[in-house]
């Protein structure tokens, strides 16, 4: 598409300090300290603090958080990524219930659930995600569930065993373009995540993916990222500015202009998304329960 190489676009190369967009006020309000003490008691992982994302004051006063299950150790070193890497010890079979609890606690209309890599078990922990889809909604019938699972290494029956419990949204994100999987996610394949995608949008699933930009992809291969994506049946999309969480993470290569984001998601649009969340802070679950 000719339009993206003409995108009116305002590169701001990777300075010491955030751009002005950047700037987020702390806020601990009720529905903060509420879910921050329920997390804790409840002895649960989220995403939101684990992973370090700017959206975390806005989401929990708002009383939405993504928990993430599988305990708090991934087995997977990508290169953006803030959670702890190693060799997990355990497997936390009660977890599925415990999560169960905390979304009833909260009230939660839609609740996001997410986790980290368990690539040493069998199935991935394909099993844990089923359990917690299913304790869910015998807890709670009318939230409405939307879950972040890994690739499982491209296994259908690990993918199939989180399809058949029916989340009503299915996201899988592909993270960052091709070219750059060897440093962004090693041990990934731009292969699987497709493939994952399709067969979800082939078990009759809503389907969403996410890119971060800013790690030196160019604007031609966000087009052809975007593209694939449609043509493997995603439905949602979301677009956001990488951030550097550590000086030993990937650096930012630059920072998107908020304009380009918002052309980014009229072009979007144009080739077939249902919905596109485009804008600097955007993340996967960010408002999530608005693309239903």
């Amino acid at each position: 598409m000719d339009q993206l190489i003409t995108i009116d676009t305002h590169p701001v190369d990777a300075p010491k300090r955030l751009p002005e967009w950047f700037k987020v006020t702390p806020k601990r309000g009720e529905n903060y300290l509420k879910l921050k003490r329920l997390v804790g008691e409840l002895k649960l992982h989220t995403v939101c603090e684990e992973a370090r994302c700017p959206n975390v004051w806005e989401c929990w006063n708002a009383g939405t958080a993504t928990i993430m299950i599988l305990g708090e150790t991934c087995t997977r070193s990508c290169g953006f990524c803030a959670v702890k890497t190693g060799r997990p010890t355990e497997l936390d079979l009660d977890e599925p219930r415990r999560v169960a609890e905390a979304i009833q606690q909260l009230g939660l209309r839609h609740a996001v659930i997410t986790s980290v890599n368990r690539d040493e078990l069998e199935d991935g922990g394909a099993s844990i995600f089923a359990e917690t889809i299913r304790r869910t909604r015998a807890a709670t019938p009318d939230c409405t569930i939307e879950v972040l699972i890994p690739d499982f290494k491209g296994s259908h029956a690990a993918q199939d065993a989180v399809f058949a419990e029916r989340p009503d949204i299915l996201n899988h994100n592909t993270e960052t373009v091709p070219r750059l999987y060897r440093p962004v996610r090693p041990q990934g394949k731009y292969q699987w995540s497709l493939e994952l995608l399709q067969r979800a949008k082939t078990a009759g699933l809503l389907t969403k993916s996410g890119l971060m930009l800013g790690l030196g992809e160019t604007i031609d291969e966000v087009e052809s990222v975007m593209r694939d994506l449609v043509a493997h049946g995603c439905d949602i999309l979301t677009l956001g500015q990488y951030l550097q969480p550590t000086k030993a993470h990937l650096p930012v290569d630059r920072y998107y202009h908020p304009d380009e984001f918002v052309r980014l998601k009229e072009i979007g649009l144009q080739l077939g998304f249902r919905h596109v969340e485009s804008g600097p802070l955007v993340r996967s679950s960010y408002h999530a329960e608005q693309q239903l």
